[in-house]
C-alpha cells in the first residue's frame, strides 16, 4: 500500500509538471508582423526556411529584386537581419491615400491649349496606383485598358472595384473622356490602367505599392500616379522606385498633406521624397500654395489641387482638395507631352516638365512651379 501511494505520488509530480510546461509553452508563443526582406544578391527561399519561414508565410515573391513580401516573428526579424545574405529587413509599413475633399485644372495647366492642337495623350500608357478604377463610369469606361489587383480577397480583388472613390477620381483628372459628359481629363484619349494598391478603406502597404510598381514595369507602362504614401521610409520601396525609373518609366506622386500654414517644415512624404520620383505640391486658382500641401526641398512642380471636381463611382463626380488631385494633373501633362513627342526619354520629359513650368515663389513650397503643357510640348519645336 505504501509503495503504491509513492508511485501515485511521483506520477502526481510528473503530470503536474507536464501541465505546467504546456501551459508555460501556450503563454509564450511569439506574435508575427509583415515584413519586406530583400536578399543582397540573388533570392535563396532556403535561408528563409532555414529560419523557420514556411511557404504559408510568405505572401509574395518579387519577380524584378530579390525581395519577398512575408511573416516574422521578431526573432526571425532579428536573425535574418544579422545574415551575411540579406540587405534590408522592413517592417512593411501603412500607407494612406493622399486626399480630402475637391478639376478647373485642365486649363490651368494648358490641357486644352494642347487638346486644341490636337494632341490628346492618345495611346500613352498611365498607371494608377490606388484604390482601384469604376471601369463602367460613363466618362471613364473607353481608356480603361487593364490593371491589376495586389489583394487577393474578395472585397478588394477586383481593380475595377472602387469602394472608396479615391482612385477613380485620380483616373478622371488625368483622362476622363471628351464626351460632353460630366468632365474632361488633362489627356483625354490616354490608357488607363486600375493598379489596385489602397483597399477600399483607402490604406495599404509599402509591399502593395512595390508589387504594383512591379507590375507596372512589366506590363510596359510608362506613367506611374502614386496619390498615395506614407511617412516612413523604405529602402525597398526606393529600390522599385529607382528601377521604375531606370527601366524609362516616368513615376509621378503626391507631395503629402503635412503641410503647416507658414509652409516652413519639411513634411513629404514616401515615395514622393525619392529622387526618381516627382513630388507634386497643391496650389489653388489663385496659384497659392494649399495650406495643407506638404512642403521640403524634394518639391519639384505644383498643380491644381484645391476644388478639384472629376469623376467617382456610379457615374457620379465630386470635388476633392489634396496633393492626391494635384499629382494627377503632372501626370496627364507628362502624357501628352508624349503623345506629342514619343522620342523623348522619360528624363528628357521630366527636364521639360520643370524648365517650362510657372515660377510660382519658394521652391520649397511650389519646386520649380506651376507644370505647363503647351510651353512644354513648344519648347521642343
Amino acid at each position: 500500500m505504501k509503495k503504491l501511494l509513492i508511485l501515485l505520488l511521483v506520477l502526481g509530480i510528473v503530470f503536474s509538471t507536464g501541465l505546467v510546461s504546456v501551459a508555460a509553452n501556450h503563454s509564450t508563443s511569439e506574435s508575427s508582423e509583415e515584413y519586406l526582406v530583400m536578399f543582397d544578391g540573388p533570392a535563396e527561399k532556403g535561408i528563409l526556411h532555414a529560419f523557420g519561414v514556411n511557404n504559408e508565410k510568405i505572401f509574395h515573391e518579387f519577380n524584378l529584386k530579390p525581395v519577398f513580401h512575408l511573416e516574422l516573428t521578431s526573432n526571425q526579424a532579428r536573425g535574418l537581419q544579422n545574415h551575411p545574405q540579406i540587405k534590408y529587413v522592413e517592417k512593411n509599413a501603412e500607407a494612406q491615400a493622399f486626399g480630402q475633399t475637391v478639376p478647373w485644372g485642365v486649363p490651368h495647366v494648358q490641357s486644352t491649349e494642347v487638346h486644341n492642337m490636337g494632341q490628346t495623350g492618345t495611346g500613352v500608357k498611365v498607371a494608377i496606383l490606388d484604390t482601384g478604377i469604376d471601369n463602367t463610369h460613363e466618362d471613364l469606361a473607353a481608356n480603361v485598358k487593364g490593371g491589376h489587383s495586389v489583394f487577393t480577397d474578395t472585397a478588394n480583388k477586383d481593380p475595377f472595384y472602387d469602394g472608396s472613390g479615391h482612385g477613380t477620381h485620380v483616373a478622371g483628372t488625368v483622362g476622363a473622356i471628351n464626351n460632353d459628359l460630366g468632365v474632361i481629363g488633362v489627356a483625354y484619349q490616354s490608357d488607363l490602367y486600375a493598379v489596385k494598391v489602397l483597399n477600399n478603406d483607402g490604406s495599404g502597404s509599402y509591399a502593395g505599392i512595390a508589387e504594383g510598381i512591379e507590375w507596372s514595369i512589366l506590363n510596359g507602362m510608362d506613367i506611374i500616379n502614386m496619390s498615395l504614401g506614407g511617412s516612413q521610409s523604405s529602402s525597398i520601396l526606393k529600390e522599385f522606385c529607382d528601377l521604375a525609373n531606370d527601366e524609362g518609366l516616368l513615376v509621378v506622386a503626391a507631395a503629402g498633406n503635412s503641410g503647416n500654414r507658414g509652409g516652413n517644415n519639411d513634411s513629404v512624404g514616401y515615395p514622393a521624397k525619392y529622387d526618381s520620383v516627382i513630388a507634386v505640391a497643391a496650389i489653388d486658382q489663385n496659384n497659392n500654395r494649399a495650406s495643407f500641401s506638404s512642403t521640403g526641398p524634394a518639391v519639384e512642380l505644383s498643380a491644381p489641387g484645391v476644388s478639384v471636381l472629376s469623376t467617382v463611382p456610379g457615374n457620379s463626380y465630386a470635388s476633392y482638395n489634396g496633393t492626391s488631385m494635384a499629382s494627377p494633373h503632372v501626370a496627364g501633362v507628362a502624357a501628352l507631352i508624349w503623345g506629342e513627342h514619343s522620342h523623348l526619354t522619360n528624363q528628357e520629359v521630366r527636364q521639360l516638365l520643370k524648365d517650362t513650368a510657372v515660377d510660382l515663389g519658394r521652391s520649397n513650397q511650389y519646386g520649380n512651379g506651376l507644370v505647363q503643357a503647351k510651353a512644354a510640348i513648344d519648347f521642343v519645336r
